[in-house]
């Protein structure tokens, strides 16, 4: 029923506790775009795409007026481009990107994902078309976001694809290395990445998926570490049962959305992701939401187990206020993202080694991480294999957002801004893995995988 007290409790939400709808993002199939003529292809997928989403932006906007919910991102995501451009003929997939970027545009959407491909157990023509085509792509376009899944549970981890994606990376900061290795941002390398992810930058509309879907995708940390400062020093079920409260109003909220967007758009609903998803705002912060559950600093021992518990609670609030909780749906941890993050890596509590350790409880990876610019394409593929390896054991989504910032050393910073904020340099291990990597072939998949 609602009453004043709802009505107030709503906005304070909103105005104090940093409440937002991240992201609407409706996904659009491409697969009916195909053509053996690169520009015959091209156009097909520009017009289907500012046709579908001419609305997305305008209906996000009015639904915002109407019940005064911040709505902080309007975002499309497409069938993988190396499977919707492999008929074509094209030996470089630059063109299909900036279509993508020029569809964006005209669209008013904030970015658009699926500059993909699926290689965790092999690659197609247009799988490594697409991989060599990634660094060029991102330099020469500013909505484009791109992702490369390198493994899963039942395949095994592709170490050819691991290899060169961290050639990859490395060409890519350089392309971009006069915005701090900007293009990185927009690059994600997966194991096990999932179909209705609406959150970028590793957002793509998966070949299981109807022809257009709208998920969308909430946040709320703020709402969470409000809700833990009135149960200072209780036990850890009533935590864990505050945390589920905060979600499952956070859920209502996205599923309210969902459901209106969906209607006006006369498109299906595909999912609520309710992932805790942090910005540099003060009062945004996983981390600080750790600490109010009685860390000194983010990264203390209890880290690992305090997200854990995060992780679990946020899921278990949001699958009890809608039946399609979806996406990644957990507590994200990007350093640059977060205030708590930054300041806990610039102290030293955060390391590269207890954010791996980190990553085998909460939701994706090791996210928007700036390590210095001499880093070896190598050591970046050893640590993109160690973070596979995390997801494909544990039969959970993980990926790898590293920034290696050019002409910058361990204490510099690196600035993206916007909601990408802000990342220290962070050091790496001093040891190399060459020969590891250069191995090749594909780590096998593991027992559990044979579930038939």
């Amino acid at each position: 029923m609602i009453n004043l007290d709802n009505v107030m409790k709503t906005l304070h939400m909103f105005e104090k506790e940093k409440l937002d709808i991240r992201t609407i993002t409706m996904g659009i199939s491409l697969l009916d775009c195909a053509h053996s003529n690169g520009e015959i292809a091209r156009q097909r997928m520009y017009d289907k795409i500012t046709k579908k989403a001419e609305r997305l932006v305008s209906t996000g906007e009015a639904i915002e007026r109407e019940y005064g919910i911040p709505i902080i991102n309007k975002r499309i995501s497409v069938t993988p481009m190396s499977i919707a451009a492999g008929s074509s003929t094209d030996t470089d997939y630059v063109a299909f990107a900036k279509m993508l970027d020029k569809a964006a545009s005209t669209t008013g959407v904030n970015f658009i994902g699926g500059f993909s491909a699926l290689v965790q157990k092999g690659m197609t023509k247009g799988d490594e078309i697409l991989i060599r085509s990634i660094p060029q792509a991102l330099a020469e376009t500013e909505l484009v976001c791109s992702s490369v899944n390198v493994g899963s549970t039942r395949s095994g981890i592709n170490m050819d694809a691991v290899k060169l994606m961290g050639e990859v990376i490395k060409e890519t900061a350089h392309l971009t290395a006069d915005r701090d290795g900007f293009g990185c941002a927009k690059l994600v390398v997966f194991a096990n990445a999932v179909e209705d992810n609406p959150f970028m930058a590793g957002a793509f509309h998966g070949v299981g998926e109807p022809d257009t879907v709208i998920n969308v995708g909430v946040s709320g940390p703020g709402v969470v570490k409000v809700a833990l400062e009135g149960c200072k020093g209780q036990p850890f079920d009533v935590v864990a049962d505050t945390i589920k409260k905060a979600a499952f109003k956070v859920t209502r909220m996205g599923m309210l959305v969902a459901s209106e967007a969906s209607k006006r758009l006369e498109m299906p609903f595909g999912i609520v992701d309710l992932s805790l998803a942090p910005t540099p705002a003060v009062g945004d912060s996983i981390a600080r939401v750790l600490e109010e559950i009685g860390l000194e600093c983010c990264g203390a021992p209890g880290t690992t187990a305090a997200l854990a518990m995060l992780n679990d609670a946020v899921k278990k609030g949001g699958v009890m206020a809608s039946s399609h909780v979806g996406g990644l749906s957990g507590a994200f941890i990007p350093v640059s993202e977060d205030e708590g993050m930054i300041a806990a890596a610039k102290c030293g509590s955060i390391t590269l080694e207890k954010l791996e350790a980190m990553t085998c409880v909460c939701s994706v990876g090791l996210d928007m991480i700036a390590v210095p610019g001499d880093t070896s394409a190598a050591t970046i593929s050893g640590i993109i294999a160690d973070e596979a390896a995390i997801g494909v054991i544990n039969n959970k989504t993980t990926a790898v957002r590293i920034i290696p910032a050019e002409g910058k050393v361990v204490g510099d910073e690196i600035e993206m801004g916007g909601l990408l904020g802000t990342a220290p340099v962070m050091p790496v291990s001093k040891f190399k893995c060459e020969d590891f990597v250069a191995r090749g072939g594909r780590i096998p998949a593991p027992i559990h995988s044979m579930k038939n």
